[in-house]
């Protein structure tokens, strides 16, 4: 990735980030017991995916035979392809091999809760039928089928929330659609209010009304937005009651931030959620094999989850529908993992200590506190910090046999020494403390 590129994209993050701090309004009127009931679902959930797909996956990442910088959806732009040339990808796109009931099923085993689906990329081709523009993937590909309907359908079925990811404000196919840094063909020239008036909006009414229930609604890279335009946007949000919204529209604040390829060094106020990429690429590109450890997509949600954050780990299927094998392969390690730990995961949250002590993290739920221990002392032993209180009870999740010693302390505030198990898990050795009452420090 050139310099330039890496500034601009940077640019762009630091923008998309920042826009829960810089919003002037909220996007919804309602008291702290509304927003919570509201948001009760997401953060009990902690773990989504995140779903790039899109005609980019045709090229993959090279143009005229040459390897394109940068990421794989981003190709359009960074090769600066003509409009009409860009078009012509949507001919040879065929995802015959889609499923699905695969993708949610697979979501699903890998202890994930939520999807969060393009539905429209920069590159301003819609990813399901629409009415709006011809170029859509029922219209303009011989594929003639709606993947959103299908996957609507699988995640009813599987009970998985759905949310779309739609770019709102950079549209480098629809005439007066914004480009970061600029637009490169006279094709893309026109009035930007009226693209979001006549394009945007309608599609994100299609989306939000053909679907069946949508969970969430994923806004990205605000360029050029302004309080008018977004306000085209709210009225839509009352076709999905109880929708929650990222950050990312422009002007207002949303739900819940969204830092992007990068987990906060400390627990975030507010909500928030990391999304991440399992390479390092958002849609398919195939000189991409930078793949993430299993270990480290594990480590990475206790982490996240440690300090009260969603994640949200991407995958980004090929132009003939399928998964990577490499995503497939670690997000089935992944929930092998849960199957065993995600009691741990699901519904936790910051744990009581700033500094657990030890090679892990901590979460906590309720009474109960887990201890995530990535890699035991060579004496085989970890310290747990002094709280208020000395547990009723301890286990390993994985059912191991535990060895818990209180350590000398005062009359109101107690340590713990616990030894290693035979096996201790290599990703991650979860203990789970029980308390009479919410453990403080």
């Amino acid at each position: 990735m050139s310099r330039i590129i890496f500034v601009l994209l940077a640019t762009l993050m630091a923008l998309s980030v920042g826009a829960q701090c810089a919003g002037k309004e909220t996007i919804f009127v309602e008291t702290q017991e509304q927003r919570d009931k509201r948001m009760a679902w997401w953060r009990e959930a902690r773990f989504g995916m995140f779903i790039h797909w899109g005609i980019y996956s045709v090229p993959a990442g090279v143009w005229d035979g040459k390897e394109v910088p940068g990421i794989g959806e981003w190709i359009m732009h960074h090769a600066k392809i003509p409009v009409a040339e860009y078009a012509k990808l949507a001919g040879r796109f065929n995802p015959v091999k889609f499923d699905a009931q695969a993708w949610v099923k697979l979501a699903k085993e890998a202890g994930m809760k939520y999807i969060v689906i393009t539905s429209k990329h920069h590159d301003g081709f819609a990813m399901f039928r629409s009415a709006v523009s011809p170029f859509n993937i029922y219209d303009a590909t011989p594929f003639k089928r709606d993947p959103l309907k299908e996957l609507a359908e699988a995640c009813r079925k599987y009970d998985i929330k759905l949310g779309f990811y739609y770019s709102q404000a950079q549209d480098w196919h629809h005439p007066g659609g914004a480009a970061a840094g600029g637009h490169w063909d006279p094709a893309q020239d026109g009035s930007m209010d009226d693209y979001i008036r006549d394009i945007a909006v309608p599609q994100v009414r299609e989306i939000l009304s053909n679907y069946g229930p949508v969970a969430i609604m994923w806004w990205d890279t605000p360029v050029d937005m302004t309080k008018e335009r977004a306000d085209m946007f709210l009225p839509l949000l009352k076709l999905q009651p109880g929708i929650i919204v990222n950050n990312r529209l422009g002007y207002y604040d949303g739900d819940f931030g969204t830092p992007e390829q990068e987990i906060p060094p400390e627990a975030l106020s507010t909500d928030w959620e990391t999304c991440m990429t399992i390479n390092d690429t958002w849609g398919y590109k195939s000189t991409d094999n930078n793949w993430k450890s299993t270990t480290t997509l594990v480590r990475n949600l206790i982490d996240i989850v440690s300090k009260g954050g969603n994640y949200l780990l991407n995958v980004g299927p090929t132009s003939l529908g399928e998964i990577p094998e490499p995503s497939v392969q670690r997000l089935k390690e992944i929930g092998a993992w849960m199957k065993v730990n995600g009691e741990a995961i699901y519904g936790a949250g910051k744990g009581p200590f700033s500094n657990v002590g030890f090679d892990g993290r901590c979460t906590a739920k309720g009474n109960k506190l887990y201890l995530f221990v990535f890699n035991w002392p060579d004496n085989g032993e970890i310290t747990v910090p002094n709280l208020r209180a000395a547990p009723i009870s301890a286990r390993f999740l994985d059912g191991s046999p535990i060895e818990v010693t209180e350590l000398p302390g005062t009359e109101e505030r107690t340590g713990l020494a616990i030894s290693a198990p035979e096996k201790p898990d290599p990703i991650a050795t979860v203990i789970e403390l029980t308390y009479a009452e919410k453990p403080t420090p």
